[in-house]
């Protein structure tokens, strides 16, 4: 045997052995032959090589969305490590190049255009709020880009060029809501949020859902703040004067700290107020603590605490990169999903063209995927389970509910436009 081959033997056994914590996502088989020819994979001028994929990733490594994005940025780094591990996609090592949005749309719009028209990358792992989503779709379709979205979001939108990893409306909103009025006998209704595209229609849809569609009660208050607002005072003395059955929240980044911090203050525990949110998971509690948090509840379809294999391996792996006081939430777990989904589809379309991916991802199924079994939807969205789960004083959450099948994603449900 040649040190080549020798070389490629032991690469092979690490992979499948040292790497004993890491999930062979959607993989249904190994090649260490050689690689597709650059001709046949790439037909459209995108940044591929013989031996190399260049990707973009678009997050806010700084500003006020970081305390959430970074653990996207965290994910989704580790997925290509441990793909580039397993010799890549088509034969070809992915390399990343990072963009910062910085919290900031316009950045986002400007930095999406530099990624798909100068960089040429073949997809781009990127955005959180539905503000910067909706800043570099345009670009994205004209440019006939590839995005991987990883956040839960309000749905109502639908798109040939984008690939969404978290859950919409039906999988969150509703699904949330229902169990506030069935397990809680929630009848009455306090929606906050941040000031922008996700909260507000998020908020519309469920005071439809409350009011008529779901018939499960009033909205008693409907309050939104700026992003990155820190007082919330006033909202707080609306809240103690309306004695909402509910306040269920959309607030997000760093205002949660100071939101959960004063909700305290004041006397809005866990112990004494029902509350739930669509926007703190582990990434938030790290800011917010567990002390301010402990008693209320999340409506998310992952938590770092999920007890299954796939997850336990998923944890391990993060951990083992990024510290063991790191932490996975919901959009973490969603971020990670995106580079194997894309592997999978250009392997599947024996190509990186991204008309070629698109029409070979519709069916994908994603057996060990941390969250469960995962299979992409032809609306691009995925079959996902919805859970709740109550936050704890040391600041993990405990899963108290979970749909007892996946939940079908319908982006445009019926009513609620």
């Amino acid at each position: 045997m040649s040190n080549d081959q020798n070389d490629l033997s032991r690469n092979r056994r690490r992979v499948l052995q040292g790497l004993g914590a890491v999930p062979l996502m959607g993989v249904t088989g190994l090649s260490y032959g050689a690689a597709p020819a650059t001709s046949a994979v790439n037909t459209t001028k995108l940044a591929v090589t013989d031996t190399e994929v260049i990707v973009g990733q678009l997050h806010s490594a700084t500003g006020t969305m970081a305390i959430s994005e970074t653990g996207s940025i965290q994910a989704e780094q580790l997925a290509i490590d441990q793909i580039n591990a397993m010799g890549g996609v088509l034969g070809r090592k992915i390399k990343v190049i990072k963009e910062d949005g910085a919290s900031d749309w316009p950045t986002f719009a400007e930095k999406s255009k530099k990624l798909l028209v100068n960089d040429r990358v073949a997809c781009v792992f990127g955005c959180w709020t539905s503000a910067s989503r909706k800043a570099v779709l345009p670009i994205f379709e004209k440019e006939n880009g590839l995005l991987y979205y990883p956040t839960f979001y309000e749905g109502l939108e639908q798109s040939k060029n984008v690939f969404y990893t978290g859950q919409e409306a039906t999988q969150q909103i509703l699904w949330g809501l229902d169990w506030a009025s069935k397990e809680k006998k929630a009848k009455t209704f306090f929606l906050v949020g941040s000031d922008y595209i996700w909260p507000r229609t998020s908020m519309k849809i469920a005071r439809k859902h409350i009011e008529t569609i779901g018939k499960l009660g009033s909205v008693v208050g409907e309050e939104y703040y700026p992003l990155g607002n820190t007082n919330f005072n006033s909202l707080i003395n609306k809240i103690k004067l309306a004695k909402p059955d509910c306040i269920f929240a959309a607030v997000v980044g760093g205002s949660n700290v100071a939101f959960y911090k004063q909700l305290k203050a004041a006397g809005i525990t866990g112990a004494k107020q029902f509350l739930l949110t669509l926007s703190v998971t582990e990434d938030e509690m790290l800011g917010v603590g567990g002390e301010n948090f402990a008693g209320f509840y999340s409506s998310m379809k992952y938590f770092q605490s999920l007890s299954n294999d796939n997850n336990k391996k998923f944890v391990e792996a993060f951990k083992g990169k990024y510290g063991p006081k790191s932490v996975i939430g919901d959009v973490t777990q969603a971020g990670y999903l995106g580079p194997w989904l894309w592997k999978a589809a250009c392997e599947k379309a024996g190509s990186f063209d991204v008309d070629k991916v698109v029409a070979a991802s519709p069916g994908i199924e994603l057996k060990t995927a941390p969250e469960g079994y995962v299979k992409l939807h032809e609306n691009h969205h995925l079959w996902s389970r919805a859970r709740i789960a109550q936050g704890q004083a040391d600041g993990t959450f405990k899963v108290v509910a979970e749909s007892k099948d996946l939940i079908e994603p319908n982006p445009f449900p019926k009513g609620y436009q």
